[in-house]
């Protein structure tokens, strides 16, 4: 199943420069990991935001909230997720 996943990023301001680092440097990683194993499709940044949309393929919701639960950003990302069908004029 593909899934569409809007992701805002929302760091408190407060938070330890050096954490911040740390988590930016574990997610880049583990983006990497997911889009090595088949799960993370494709990744774009949103233009002039602290955020990106990103399509995921996973077997069923559960496993896309593993997935995104996963992600060391995930308590601070606000997420929206659209599930995807083929469109019947698509001719991919």
């Amino acid at each position: 199943m593909l899934f569409c996943a809007r992701m805002e990023v929302r760091i408190p301001h407060d938070l330890d420069p050096a954490f911040v680092q740390s988590l930016k440097e574990r997610e880049k990683a583990r983006a990497i990991e997911l889009q090595q194993q088949g799960k993370f499709l494709h990744l774009w940044r949103v233009v002039g935001q602290y955020a990106n949309i990103s399509i995921f393929d996973c077997a069923s919701n559960d496993e896309l909230h593993e997935v995104l639960s996963s992600l060391p950003l995930f308590p601070y990302l606000q997420i929206e997720v659209t599930p995807l069908a083929r469109h019947p004029s698509s001719i991919a």
